[in-house]
């Protein structure tokens, strides 16, 4: 999977707000908001090819979580970045 070309993780008033910029993101007219674990996630695999368990490994060295939880919390994730059509498969 990849991040598309055009999104861009901004800081807005202390909140992670994921936005399309660019010509190539002109039909994207809404903002995807990222708590501090998915914008970590997001930072750490931005510009680069990654999969499921390279998420989970990050949970897993940032956070103090089980396998099973860091899994569970990146599928949903995923799930949410594949329906605003964020990152390709």
């Amino acid at each position: 999977m990849k991040i598309k070309d055009g999104f861009i993780l901004r800081s807005i008033c202390g909140e992670y707000i994921v936005v399309g910029e660019g010509i190539s993101q002109v039909n994207f007219n809404k903002m995807l908001s990222l708590n501090d674990s998915a914008a970590f996630l997001w930072k750490g695999i931005e510009g680069k090819e990654f999969s499921a368990q390279d998420l989970v490994d990050l949970l897993l060295e940032k956070y103090e979580v089980t396998p099973q939880q860091a899994s569970d919390d990146v599928s949903k994730l995923i799930q949410v970045w594949k329906d605003n059509d964020v990152i390709d498969d």
